[in-house]
């Protein structure tokens, strides 16, 4: 037994790269991805409701257990161009080589008769991550010796436990609130909010972790004809600093620190089931304008970075599931996420790519039993328009102010992504 909960929890820790909302996911397990994420007012599954919206739970009477693991697949590319003396310019394109990352999420609901209800969950619920190889032809990922970053690296994970209580008010209402602890991971190659000296900026010896706190409130309502409604607000999970220890490219040795919290997010929404269908539809703000490592932006007056500079971020979901089919139930979803990057500062999100505008899932079920349960999904991905902006260089801030963007640069990033995730639930 305890080698299966060290290999869930190393499991859950893994690097996700799975950035479909900002650094956001998009959902949680098969159920809940396959619904492009929609549950705060329609919860089809405990991992949804658990995730978007606590007080959801008091819809699932039974002990119920789920875990899912996806795989996730991206194509990020990096492409920067800057003027030559000729008069032309030098530019170039890095393609990413993660390759695959893993997705986890594991819920349990204690079933009841009462109008108390109980529900924990861990989730692997953010994450970023690029591999671009240094280049010699791609000004951005040139050695730092002639003027680039180099190889960028970035590992970027979250992993959040809760633990909800709902409670029904009447047949028709319910509350809920969900106390998170998290524990998140940063790794950099170079690490931009570290102070550079003559040879560049650092690397991180090694991934840094720390610890944050949160919470989670929702109310759902049923109107037993059909009708469903729910809200609900995550606060901001706020993390202590990420002690960086850094290594510079000619051998020296340094220290800083970092605070990058998780945003908080308000979600509305709504429910409809007739028949043999199920529909559902969130809204989510995510306020990442008041959030450390965010809402911060530019250089510090030691050319450090200061934060991304994201503004807030915007997510529709919206997903339909038929029933149609004896133990069969089949789902589409879709997502759509606005940009919290703006161009003049999309230099600074070099490590954090990832960002969805348009998500597309199609997902099925088997019911094995009355008890257990088989899920499956799979996702497609895309950024759409590149997300792309001046290279910014702290040592021309002064002649170009506020961020040193060099003219006639351009710096740019797009992706596609993929992914395959199961799930099992089982019903007691």
């Amino acid at each position: 037994m305890k080698n299966v909960v060290t290999f869930l929890f190393l499991l859950c820790i893994a690097p996700l790269g799975f950035s479909q909302a900002g650094h956001i996911m998009q959902g949680v397990g098969s159920v809940n991805m396959s619904m492009g994420g929609a549950a705060t007012g329609q919860p089809l599954d405990i991992s949804g409701a658990l995730q978007w919206n606590p007080a959801a739970i008091t819809v699932f009477d039974q002990n119920q257990i789920r875990l899912d693991v996806g795989l996730f697949f991206s194509s990020p590319e990096l492409s920067s161009r800057v003027p030559a003396p000729s008069g032309s310019f030098i530019g170039g394109t890095t393609e990413d080589d993660r390759g695959m990352s893993p997705l986890p999420a594991l819920a349990y609901k204690v079933g009841s008769t009462s109008r108390h209800h109980f529900g924990f969950s861990a989730f692997g619920i953010s994450g970023f991550g690029v591999t671009f190889p240094e280049s010699t032809t791609n000004p951005i990922n040139m050695p730092q010796e002639m003027g680039g970053f180099g190889r960028v690296e970035s590992n970027y994970s979250l992993f959040q436990v809760g633990a909800a209580y709902a409670y029904e008010l009447s047949e028709k209402f319910s509350i809920g609130v969900q106390p998170t602890i998290n524990f998140a991971s940063l790794d950099l190659t170079p690490n931009p909010t570290a102070i550079p000296n003559q040879s560049g900026y650092p690397s991180t010896d090694g991934a840094s972790t720390a610890f944050g706190f949160g919470a989670q409130f929702g109310v759902f309502y049923d109107s037993g004809a059909g009708f469903k409604a729910g809200a609900a607000y995550k606060t901001a999970q706020t993390f202590g600093d990420f002690e960086f220890d850094n290594v510079y490219l000619d051998g020296t040795e340094g220290q800083n620190r970092f605070n990058l919290n998780y945003p908080s997010i308000l979600s509305f929404g709504v429910g409809y089931t007739r028949g043999v269908f199920d529909l559902a539809l969130d809204y989510r703000l995510v306020n990442y304008e008041n959030t450390d490592g965010f809402s911060a932006v530019g250089w510090t007056p030691t050319a450090s970075v200061a934060g991304f500079g994201w503004k807030n971020m915007n997510i529709i979901s919206a997903g339909v599931q038929y029933s149609g089919i004896d133990r069969l139930p089949l789902r589409l979803g879709y997502t759509y996420s606005s940009n919290p990057i703006e161009d003049e500062l999309a230099f600074y999100s070099v490590p954090a790519t990832a960002i969805i505008k348009n998500a597309f899932q199609f997902g099925l079920g088997y019911e094995i039993s009355d008890r257990f349960e088989i899920d499956g999904v799979f996702h497609f991905g895309s950024s759409g328009d590149a997300t792309s902006g001046p290279i910014l260089n702290p040592q021309f801030a002064q002649n170009f102010p506020p961020y040193g963007a060099i003219p006639g640069s351009e710096v740019s990033y797009d992706m596609t992504t993929f992914m395959f995730m199961f799930g099992a639930q089982y019903s007691w």
